[in-house]
């Protein structure tokens, strides 16, 4: 497995640390999902493939050593456990629950990339296909070549609007923040500068929503998730 293709879910309910991790592997080439708890890890493995989860122990309801011993009964998906407890018999009950590696708090971002690379490079590779084209009513969206067809009409995309587009494909049916979205498209800022961004990225959106649905005041496929930000939906 090529590294950078990797999909990553981030359970933690320390929502900074969340936030960090992932500005951190987006950064390092990795796609990344998170969840604030096992219950939404659940949710998102239930429809989702992963190719790593990365799971802190320490959190409230179901911790992350029974959630790791339940997956492990349904999935083979490689899992490095973060926890603030560093002590070997902690290590030792981590891996016998299934985790592949273990991580104590705190740790240097650096050596989570580098127990991430060193897991993924175990496991064997299986290529997925993934669909060529995805169907947003009577338009199909290229995903190899980022190209919005109308029949045999292509249908011109401003640059801004196409990286949009692969972004929201690429997460297609889970929710992607507006903050995860100015990262991906180079528009980080802070302050008024980020506000200024979300700003620009619900413009895009409008935009974008004129071109692919058929009432852009009632979205069908580019839908806006109150308090997260916006979801691709397809046929």
């Amino acid at each position: 497995m090529t590294q950078p293709d990797a999909h990553l879910l981030i359970v933690d309910d320390d929502e900074r640390i969340r936030a960090l991790l992932g500005k951190f592997l987006r950064k390092n080439g990795y796609m990344v999902t998170m969840a604030r708890d096992a219950a939404q890890a659940r949710r998102l493995l239930a429809g989702l493939d992963f190719d790593l989860i990365v799971l802190d122990v320490m959190m409230p309801g179901e911790d992350g050593m029974a959630l790791t011993r339940d997956l492990r009964r349904r999935i083979d998906t490689p899992i490095l456990l973060l926890t603030a407890k560093g002590e070997t018999e902690d290590r030792i009950t981590g891996l016998e629950s299934g985790a592949d590696d273990y991580l104590a708090k705190p740790f240097e971002p650096r050596e989570l990339l580098l127990r991430i690379g060193a897991i993924l490079r175990r496991v064997p590779v299986v290529e997925v296909a993934q669909p060529k084209y995805l169907t947003l009513g009577a338009l199909r969206y290229d995903t190899d070549k980022g190209e919005l067809w109308s029949g045999d009409a292509p249908l011109r995309l401003t640059g801004t609007e196409a990286a949009l587009l692969r972004r929201l494909a690429a997460s297609r049916g889970q929710p992607v923040s507006r903050a995860d979205l100015i990262d991906d498209l180079g528009r980080g800022g802070t302050g008024d500068e980020n506000e200024n961004s979300e700003r620009a990225i619900d413009v895009q959106i409008t935009r974008l929503r004129r071109k692919i649905e058929p009432d852009p005041r009632e979205p069908r496929f580019l839908q806006t998730v109150r308090g997260t930000g916006y979801m691709l939906v397809v046929d």
